[in-house]
C-alpha cells in the first residue's frame, strides 16, 4: 500500500439479488456499485457526487463494511478488511466511523444525549466510567452544545442540533476515517455552513480523513479536496477540486455543474439530460451513459469505457476522451 494512503478500494461491487416467486428464485441483480477502485490520503477529503440512485451511500456503508461487499477489495489502513468477521472487525470500528444524512432516525429516541455520544466509547472501553462522562461533556462543547443537555433527549433538540449529537457521537473516540452521508442536505442553508465549519475543524484539530457524499457541488467545492462523480454505480471521473470544476471531461460531470445555481449576473449554458435514468437492474448496454448523454456515437453503444488518466491525477472513463 503506498505511503500516506488510508483507504483503498479494488474493483469493489455490491450486487443485490431480486428474488421472485413462490421459491424466492433469484431472478437478477440490482448493480448498486459496480467495480469501483480508488484511493483515500490521509488527511483529505474525497468528496463522492451524483444523481440520487447512483451508489453513493452503497459505496459508503460497503467501504465501512455495514454492508459486504459482492466482490472486490477494501484495504483500511494497510489491512485488508474485506473477509473479516464482525468480531475481527470490532477493533477497527474505533477508526471508522459514519455520520448519517437523518440526524433524528439516526439517533435513539430511548437514551439521553450523554448515553448517545458515550455509547462507541463504552463499545470500545477506552475509559472508566468517570472518564467516560469527562470526555462526553469536552466533545458536547467541542461540537457546540451545551453540556447542561446532556440529559436531555433527541427529540428535545432542533436538526441542526441533532447533527452536532450525531458528530459528536462519530468523533467521540478520535477515528482515523469518516464517512460524511449527506451530513448538512436536511438542514437548513445557514445551518449548513455552521455544520460544514465545525467538521472542517474538527478535521483539522484531529487530522481526520473524510469521504463525503453529496449531491450538493457547491458545498462538495467547499470542504473537499478531490472529487469522485458516479453514476450507475462506476465512477466516470476523479479528480482534484479545482480541475475538476474548471475542466470537466466527461459530459456527465459537465451536465451536473451546468446545474448548480449562479448569480444572475452570471452566464451559464445548462445541459438537459434527454431521458430517466435507467435502473441498476436493467443496465444499457456499452458505455451506462449512452442513452442519455448528448454527444454519444456508435462505439459507445457497444464498449464500456475504462477508468483511464488523461492529466496528472484527473481520471475519466469515457470513449470520447
Amino acid at each position: 500500500m503506498e505511503q500516506n494512503v488510508l483507504l483503498e478500494i479494488k474493483d469493489l461491487s455490491k450486487w443485490f439479488a431480486i428474488r421472485k416467486g413462490i421459491l424466492s428464485r433469484v431472478s437478477g441483480y440490482i448493480k448498486a456499485v459496480n467495480e469501483v477502485n480508488f484511493k483515500v490520503k490521509t488527511g483529505e477529503t474525497l468528496g463522492i457526487v451524483g444523481e440520487s440512485g447512483c451508489g453513493k451511500s452503497t459505496l459508503g456503508r460497503t467501504v465501512l463494511k455495514l454492508i459486504n461487499p459482492t466482490k472486490g477489495d477494501i484495504i483500511f489502513n494497510g489491512i485488508n478488511i474485506t473477509n473479516m468477521t464482525r468480531e475481527q472487525i470490532k477493533p477497527l470500528r474505533k477508526d471508522m466511523q459514519i455520520i448519517f444524512q437523518d440526524p433524528y432516525s439516526s439517533l435513539n429516541p430511548r437514551k439521553t444525549v450523554g448515553e448517545i455520544i458515550a455509547e462507541p466509547m463504552n463499545a470500545q472501553k477506552v475509559g472508566t466510567k468517570e472518564e467516560i462522562y469527562e470526555k462526553t461533556r469536552d466533545i458536547m462543547t467541542e461540537c457546540g452544545l451545551n453540556v447542561e443537555y446532556i440529559k436531555r433527549y433527541p427529540h428535545e433538540f432542533s436538526g441542526g442540533q441533532r447533527q452536532r449529537i450525531g458528530i459528536a457521537r462519530a468523533i467521540s473516540i478520535k477515528p482515523k476515517f469518516v464517512v460524511c452521508d449527506e451530513p448538512v442536505s436536511a438542514l437548513d442553508v445557514s445551518i449548513q455552513a455552521q455544520i460544514i465549519n465545525l467538521m472542517k475543524n474538527l478535521q483539522e484539530k484531529y487530522n481526520m480523513t473524510y469521504i463525503f457524499i453529496s449531491h450538493d457541488l457547491k458545498v462538495v467545492k467547499h470542504i473537499c479536496n478531490r472529487v469522485l462523480v458516479m453514476y450507475l454505480g462506476q465512477i466516470v471521473e476523479i479528480a482534484d477540486k479545482k480541475e475538476l470544476y474548471n475542466n470537466p471531461s466527461h459530459p456527465y460531470t459537465e451536465a451536473l455543474l451546468s446545474a448548480v445555481p449562479v448569480a444572475k449576473r452570471e452566464s451559464k449554458n445548462r445541459i438537459i439530460l434527454a431521458g430517466d435514468l435507467p435502473s441498476p437492474a436493467n443496465l444499457p448496454k456499452g458505455c451506462y451513459f449512452n442513452t442519455r448523454c448528448p454527444k454519444a456515437h456508435a462505439k459507445c453503444k457497444e464498449s464500456i469505457p475504462s477508468l483511464k488518466e488523461i492529466k496528472p491525477g484527473h481520471f475519466c472513463a469515457c470513449n470520447l476522451v
